[in-house]
């Protein structure tokens, strides 16, 4: 195992790299991470390397107009690209309000809308956002925005979107309640509707996931503390093939031990 950068690496970066994502367009790799800047507050940065094992050299800048933490770029079949990101309480996602940052902004509760992760289309060069990030919104059944309260379905973090034949599927973390959840819709900006759990919980506070096809079949890649016997920050990497049923929903997962 090699470092392929450091924060020290990174001009505009005061501490904190967590969880990234690595994307591949015209055989170069693009390593997306977050961070905080001198300001404390957390962007999205982008290192360039010719190899997925690196090493990575990162920007000078960050992407500009980015915020908060836990970016997913997703490949759509149009050849576009789109960053999904935002994490709430640590990540900051719940002190935005119209990509406008204030300390008066609060975690929604009760009946408030829930906070929603963002989505943005990427300039063909993926150092670039196209656009203002946007909200990608998740409804109910009925067609409502899920609600703050609702801790068993809302947003928290981790998010994750793929497309299976003409079906986008958001998933994500819903954090205090340690599910892994998700969301389809026609339309990659959504509204993405609630469909159900993927994973329940396991063996550690959250569960941030990768899921990818390979050979025509499908993986959940995850992470619990049964290594470390429940200590949170010491996680190993796990993975299980991912079912459909014929309607295209999601076969939930045991995520729990078993001894």
């Amino acid at each position: 195992m090699a470092c392929i950068f450091s924060l020290e690496d990174v001009p505009w970066a005061s501490k904190q790299l967590w969880a990234p994502d690595c994307v591949e367009k015209e055989g170069k790799y693009y390593f997306f991470f977050p961070a905080r800047d001198k300001n404390g507050m957390f962007r999205i940065g982008i290192a360039l390397g010719e190899s997925p094992s690196g090493p990575f050299k990162p920007e000078p800048e960050y992407i500009k107009g980015t915020y908060s933490i836990d970016p997913c770029v997703f490949p759509d079949t149009d050849k576009k690209y789109y960053l999904t990101f935002g994490g709430i309480w640590g990540g900051q996602l719940d002190q935005y309000k119209d990509n406008k940052w204030s300390k008066e902004n609060k975690e929604p509760k009760g009946s408030e809308i829930a906070k929603m992760p963002k989505i943005a289309l990427m300039k063909d060069n993926l150092l670039e956002l196209a656009e203002e990030p946007r909200d990608l919104v998740i409804v109910d059944e009925k067609g409502n925005p899920l609600t703050g309260g609702d801790e068993e379905r809302r947003y928290f973090e981790g998010p994750w979107l793929f497309k299976k034949e003409d079906t986008y599927y958001f998933t994500y973390s819903t954090g205090t309640t340690h599910l892994v959840c998700y969301a389809t819709s026609k339309n990659v900006y959504g509204p993405y509707t609630y469909k159900g759990v993927i994973l329940t919980p396991v063996l550690g506070w959250t569960t941030h996931h990768s899921i990818l096809e390979f050979k025509g079949k499908w993986y959940l890649f995850y992470h619990d503390c049964e290594r470390s016997n429940g200590v949170n920050h010491k996680r190993n990497v796990k993975f299980c093939t991912l079912e459909f049923n014929p309607d295209g929903s999601i076969k939930t997962i045991d995520g729990s031990i078993k001894k």
